[in-house]
């Protein structure tokens, strides 16, 4: 007799699989359940079994793990060019985020999400940089500006420009703001 929970857990995750793709190649709007089972090989009402509608597949399917560097390990002024070219592979690579951050533009929903994954996930990356760990949500946040900048212009408004840019030189460009928003004393920062 097949083990009915591994075989749900297969469902579900190729459920995910498929929807994670449909969302990054179409977008929200354009993705639909039926195309999601059809592609799935499994009835639509099995998609709805597992996740109730369309809008909970797709914040299950854009909970998204940003694994993000250790940036204690970076050498000093560097910190900066690792977390500038880890998004940047990121972006080039995480379809789903992509479909995330076009949605966030538009919907409270996902964008309370996309918080959520930076807010948590990057502030705690930096905060092992801070010399006062009541900074890293602030320093976290202007990180986040630079990123989702850089995403949304590139992928998104499509800037030729930056478009034209190889990930090296968006890399160099952007990682000196990333660094002194990660690292910047702010006894030294200009002030009122």
């Amino acid at each position: 007799m097949p083990d009915t929970r591994r075989s749900g857990a297969e469902t579900r995750e190729r459920i995910l699989a498929v929807a994670r793709e449909h969302f990054a190649r179409q977008g929200y709007d354009r993705t639909t359940i039926r195309a999601i089972a059809a592609e799935a090989q499994i009835d639509p009402s099995m998609v709805m079994r597992y996740f109730g509608n369309k809008e909970e597949l797709f914040k299950v399917a854009a909970s998204i793990d940003l694994a993000l560097p250790d940036l204690t390990t970076a050498a000093p002024g560097e910190a900066g060019r690792v977390m500038a070219a880890h998004f940047v592979r990121t972006w080039d690579a995480e379809g789903t985020l992509m479909a995330l951050l076009r949605r966030a533009a538009s919907d409270p929903q996902a964008a309370e999400q996309m918080r959520g994954i930076f807010a948590s996930q990057v502030a705690a990356a930096v905060a092992p940089l801070c010399h006062d760990p009541t900074e890293a949500p602030r320093r976290a946040a202007l990180v986040a500006t630079q990123l989702l900048g850089v995403a949304l212009g590139r992928y998104v408004l499509r800037l030729p420009p930056i478009v034209e840019m190889t990930p090296d030189e968006i890399v160099t460009w952007v990682a000196p703001t990333i660094d002194r928003y990660l690292t910047a004393d702010p006894a030294h920062l200009p002030q009122k």
